[in-house]
């Protein structure tokens, strides 16, 4: 493995995307692994993670000291929960590398940390990795521009039985798109977890509902309902790879950037 390779280290080394990460890193002709963070306790802490994950030893030790991963590399990709991502943001500012987030369930509280942190450093957040998603939140924002109220909004997402979070931050990414498409607040003109007796739908609001079952990778469309017609636009993840290619890219954009808050339409150049 070359030293010369850009060097990335990856939180939540051994949930479901860490592990994903740290093989598609590995794989990578572009990047090098040099760093491998868990919770502090965790029964991997100490070991090579190659080995802690079933295989061979990759050279790299699992630790529970992100500063410290973090001397020798130039980005930190996490898919974590908010709390860590939050206190990553705080230690990848004072190392001055590129924070790739892709953790979802952020509170306005966590993205204004998350600000704080990126005018020290570069962050790239996304609530999806994916170029096809991407594609799809930007097409969601002009087709909402184009159709008025009369159509109404409903996004539907399906994953995993052990997603902890729902809407997923993919699906809050889409009802954002089309509440700028449709100039408004989603904050104010979302509808959730619709049950009982609910009355007509009100027109103009954005719709959501979260299916949640088997090992499903994911799945969004975005339903535009008019009277006589239905527009659909959507996206069906097949392999939890794409979500790593994906953070890896932004990890390389990110290194020749200015400090800042991104995401994957600047990575991608479609802003």
């Amino acid at each position: 493995m070359s030293e010369d390779l850009p060097g990335i280290v990856v939180t939540g080394a051994s949930g479901r995307m860490g592990r994903m990460l740290i093989h598609t890193v590995c794989d990578s002709p572009a990047a090098r692994l040099v760093g491998a963070v868990e919770q502090g306790g965790h029964p991997w802490i100490g070991r090579d993670v190659g080995a802690a994950m079933g295989g061979s030893d990759v050279g790299v030790t699992v630790t529970d000291d992100a500063l410290e991963a973090m001397a020798t590399a130039q980005a930190v990709i996490d898919f974590t929960a908010p709390a860590a991502t939050r206190a990553v943001a705080e230690l990848a500012a004072q190392a001055r590398a590129v924070h790739v987030i892709g953790t979802t369930g952020l509170t306005g509280e966590d993205i204004a940390a998350i600000d704080a942190a990126a005018r020290h450093s570069v962050v790239v957040r996304a609530g999806n990795m994916s170029l096809g998603v991407n594609l799809l939140t930007r097409l969601v924002r002009e087709v909402a521009a184009a159709l008025d109220d009369a159509f109404d909004i409903e996004v539907v997402e399906r994953h995993h039985r052990h997603k902890v979070d729902a809407p997923s931050g993919t699906a809050l990414m889409l009802g954002e798109a089309a509440a700028e498409g449709r100039g408004v607040n989603l904050a104010a003109m979302s509808d959730r977890g619709r049950d009982g007796i609910t009355g007509a739908r009100e027109q103009g609001r954005i719709g959501f509902s979260a299916i949640r079952g088997g090992d499903i990778v994911g799945s969004h469309e975005v339903i535009f309902a008019g009277e006589g017609e239905i527009v659909t636009l959507g996206h069906v993840a097949t392999d939890r790879t794409l979500f790593a290619r994906g953070a890896i890219k932004a990890a390389l954009w990110g290194l020749e950037q200015k400090p800042g808050h991104y995401d994957m339409l600047d990575v991608l150049g479609m802003k």
